[in-house]
């Protein structure tokens, strides 16, 4: 991940004082725990630094055009993001804190009074990307026999697939000790009385 060293100058010396910041980030890409994705376009973004007293409060948008592969059938998935930027960069380390603190989310003002937004942006980038990524909502993936694209057509396996199942259901059934019983008369349980 690229830095976006933001300086800290007289223009936040004062709890209260803001900075809009607004930009681009020619970020390649990020991951998501076994996926890649690509930014084929880098990153803009629009936000407010407000000096906050104990640290600085960076809030504002994301907005990213993300490739990556489709979870079903694993052609080309594209989608845009517009996410709200949310991070907290404190000016000094917290003398004592406790359990829920420990936890909680902040950055450290740099000794250079800089602040890296790149994280920041990244982070909210990650929590809108799609837990599940189709290259279209109705993407019917991949044949489980044959591999291939049902996207592109069947090829029959499913059809297949779908007699064996329904065979194998009816076979479980408990009635299908039933279905040689003979009735007498000559009849089995499959003729109905009086036909």
């Amino acid at each position: 991940m690229s830095p976006l060293i933001i300086s800290l100058d007289e223009r936040l010396s004062n709890p209260g004082d803001t900075l809009p910041v607004a930009g681009h980030l020619d970020q390649d890409g990020y991951a998501l725990g076994d996926h890649e994705f690509s930014l084929p376009d880098g990153m803009d973004y629009d936000v407010v630094l407000t000096n906050a007293g104990e640290g600085v409060l960076v809030t504002g948008l994301l907005k990213a055009h993300v490739v990556g592969a489709c979870d079903r059938c694993l052609e080309e998935a594209a989608f845009d993001v517009a996410s709200e930027v949310d991070e907290y960069y404190l000016f000094e380390e917290p003398e004592d804190l406790s359990d829920d603190e420990d936890e909680a989310d902040y950055e450290l003002v740099g000794d250079d009074h800089t602040i890296d937004l790149a994280g920041a942006l990244v982070s909210a980038l990650v929590m809108e990307t799609p837990f599940v990524v189709l290259c279209r909502p109705d993407c019917r993936g991949l044949c489980p026999v044959c591999g291939a694209n049902l996207n592109e057509g069947d090829c029959g396996h499913g059809a297949a697939l779908e007699a064996a199942r329904e065979e194998d259901r009816l076979m479980a059934s408990p009635f299908v000790a039933l279905s040689g019983l003979d009735l007498g008369e000559g009849g089995s349980a499959d003729e109905v009385p009086g036909e």
